[in-house]
């Protein structure tokens, strides 16, 4: 097939990774109303069934960056091709899984084609929209999450209710193959060789033992609270994070090039990702539980209230991507996140006497806090690396993005207490600080276009000073 021009590819390549992001939120948000029929059909325990999304998430954190590099040396399309197809290959597997041990088994098997899928979507992006361009691109894929994560809960109850829980993952099984078959079949225009320079093994080894452990550890304690093997968790995964920074900076071809692994820059813009979805997740995760057994209201009901949240996120994202261009990421990121923190504040005083305005208005801060952060933070990161390590940068900014929910989820579920209206309390004050905590990070970020973050002076008027010229 031949290639496409610059116009065609450009949107075949944004409807690519569009579909791709979509399909990944997709399966994760339908899975959770599948989990409780799977279990009765499979009559395993909640732990086993637990691990078909916590197999998945170990899977998919640890491998983000070491995939994002392989769409860097070999092409971010080939791999996004693997990835979906291997990703919808899965999801057919499990659909003739004959018990839970499949299940979970095929389950981390689609965790590492979803590793490969989810930064050659943003890498692919990188590759033919300009810098300059590319925030509208990302405020679309930003929307079509949202969507998904609005719809995803509906058809999941709906698809379980009428066939069962297979059925939502044949739902990813049409499109994956689809998406995989076409990236196989259009061809890129040839490219000046270069040098390829050697994979990092070992530091890929080292980052996916640091964050199989951080994961394991941040699902694990809501269950148990802090344990032994809690503390053993987090300290190899602190260990492993030193060994690899050290790895990085002494290895002739590092898994994380210098420009990034150094920049102040994307830093700040990944902990702001951080901080923002776990703000958002543990909020969602701490806000249904204070409908639920505090207001009294069933799962349909619950999800009703949230739903401003994701529609906050599908309008709200094409806005970010203007006030992004129009007032520069040091700006829009810190406004953004005290929307955020706002809305959360807002749920925290949810109570019996609460009405769905109030609890209404809170979601929709929180919607559109978190997709102005999530636009222009990841705006920021793809932006700043140059197009040869924008497979990496998807990685980063994906890590983050899975990070963030684990460690906001397990905060809020250790701090939750049982017990009345201030049940969620103490949880959300938490969430709501930590995004407030976000803000001074902005510092780093880059102004209006044209200028440089702040404490970051012009080389050129230096080598003016120096000279005298």
């Amino acid at each position: 097939m031949r290639a496409p021009g610059p116009a065609a590819g450009r949107r075949l390549t944004l409807t690519s990774s569009v579909v791709g992001a979509v399909i990944v939120a997709l399966d994760g948000t339908v899975l959770t109303v599948a989990q409780p029929t799977l279990r009765r059909d499979f009559g395993a325990s909640l732990v086993r069934v637990q691990w078909t999304s916590t197999g998945y998430l170990i899977a998919v954190a640890s491998l983000l960056v070491f995939a994002g590099r392989l769409g860097d040396r070999y092409g971010h399309r080939r791999v996004f091709a693997v990835g979906s197809l291997g990703f919808g290959l899965t999801s057919a597997g499990i659909d003739l899984a004959p018990g839970i041990d499949w299940v979970i088994g095929l389950r981390v098997a689609q965790g590492v084609f979803g590793a490969l899928l989810q930064p050659a979507t943003l890498g692919m992006l990188r590759a033919v929209y300009p810098p300059d361009r590319i925030g509208r691109p990302i405020a679309l894929r930003t929307s079509a999450i949202g969507l998904a994560a609005a719809a995803g809960p509906v058809l999941g109850g709906a698809l379980v209710a009428q066939f069962g829980w297979r059925a939502v993952f044949f739902l990813n099984v049409v499109p994956a193959l689809a998406l995989g078959g076409s990236a196989l079949a259009v061809r890129e225009p040839a490219r000046s060789p270069a040098p390829a320079a050697r994979l990092d093994l070992p530091g890929a080894c080292l980052l996916a033992v640091a964050l199989a452990c951080l994961v394991r550890t941040l699902v694990g304690v809501p269950g148990t609270g802090w344990t032994t093997g809690s503390t053993a968790g987090l300290a190899v995964a602190v260990v492993a994070a030193a060994v690899f920074v050290r790895h990085e900076r002494r290895t002739a071809n590092p898994l994380l090039p210098p420009r990034v692994l150094g920049s102040a820059t994307v830093g700040a813009a990944l902990g702001m990702l951080v901080a923002a979805s776990a703000a958002m997740s543990g909020t969602v995760f701490a806000g249904s539980c204070l409908l639920q057994e505090v207001l009294g209201l069933d799962p349909l009901e619950t999800g009703l209230r949230a739903l401003p949240a994701a529609v906050a996120m599908v309008l709200g994202a094409p806005v970010a991507a203007l006030l992004l261009r129009r007032f520069g990421a040091r700006r829009t990121t810190p406004a953004a996140l005290c929307v955020l923190a706002t809305g959360v504040l807002l749920l925290s005083r949810t109570g019996r006497g609460s009405t769905a305005g109030s609890v209404g208005t809170g979601f929709l801060l929180l919607g559109a806090g978190f997709a102005a952060v999530m636009v222009t933070a990841t705006t920021v990161v793809v932006r700043h690396v140059r197009a040869e390590s924008a497979g990496v940068a998807g990685g980063l900014q994906q890590t983050a993005m899975n990070v963030g929910p684990t460690l906001g989820v397990a905060a809020a579920a250790v701090l939750m207490t049982p017990s009345g209206d201030a049940g969620t309390g103490p949880a959300l004050t938490l969430l709501a600080a930590v995004a407030v905590a976000a803000m001074p990070l902005a510092r780093w970020l880059p102004g209006r276009e044209g200028r440089r973050p702040a404490g970051r002076p012009d080389p050129r008027r230096l080598r003016e000073l120096r000279t005298g010229r």
